[in-house]
């Protein structure tokens, strides 16, 4: 079924949604949490310990490949197509599109940074990290709340199930390889509930066993890694 235009007033259809977009909220909250704690987690490593820069810059970039991804679907697929059939939800749109070129400019700055203070663990190219996180934290708690305020419930009347479903898999997609037990436990411990939601949500029965037999432990040296213990 085709997704519902928005009125010309604004004011959302009335009418069942055409698609559940909390998964938007729920990555939210990841990026919230990982880049959140990114600063004292590069102040946590001592100068020198490259080992423990590794793992904590391992974390930052996988992080930013995430959300380079994730604007960058959107910037793809979602604003056409709500330029397309919420064309009253336009100015929000172009509010969004230049919150995405600020943060980009500060993934870019994040990205360029990390290289040399995983090679060297230095207190001086942590400056240069921690100087872009601080650009990306700013820019996030101005972007994800407006975002969640303004755009996710227009989505939920304008796009479809499989649309969403193309957002999730193209997420799911960036996830760099051999980082898929350390993300989904990212994303869980990021949730309100810790996680068990969304796993009955969005795990089937064999992925839930297999988190707790396999990504639970994964997860776990993973963070012990990340806290340098």
């Amino acid at each position: 079924m085709p997704a519902t235009p928005l009125p010309p007033s604004g004011d959302l259809p009335s009418g069942p949604k055409t698609c559940d977009a909390s998964g938007m909220i729920e990555i939210h909250r990841m990026f919230r949490r990982g880049f959140g704690e990114g600063p004292d987690l590069v102040r946590r490593v001592s100068d020198g310990d490259t080992q423990h820069a590794e793992a904590v810059a391992t974390q930052l970039e996988t992080l930013s490949v995430g959300l380079h991804a994730h604007h960058g679907a959107e910037d793809e697929r979602l604003w056409p197509a709500l330029d397309e059939r919420a064309p009253s939800c336009a100015a929000h749109v172009e509010r969004m599109k230049a919150q995405h070129a600020e943060m980009l400019a500060h993934l870019i700055e994040l990205d360029g940074a990390l290289p040399a203070w995983r090679r060297s663990a230095s207190g001086s190219d942590a400056a240069a990290v921690l100087a872009a996180l601080d650009g990306v934290n700013g820019a996030l708690a101005v972007h994800l709340p407006d975002e969640e305020a303004n755009i996710v419930p227009v989505m939920e009347r304008t796009i479809t199930e499989a649309e969403a479903e193309w957002f999730a898999e193209h997420g799911r997609k960036s996830v760099p390889k051999g980082q898929m037990w350390q993300q989904l436990g990212e994303i869980l411990a990021s949730q309100p509930d810790g996680g068990d939601e969304w796993l009955r949500k969005h795990m089937p029965a064999p992925g839930r066993l297999a988190w707790r037999l396999i990504g639970k432990r994964t997860y776990a040296a993973h963070r012990a890694a990340l806290e340098g213990r």
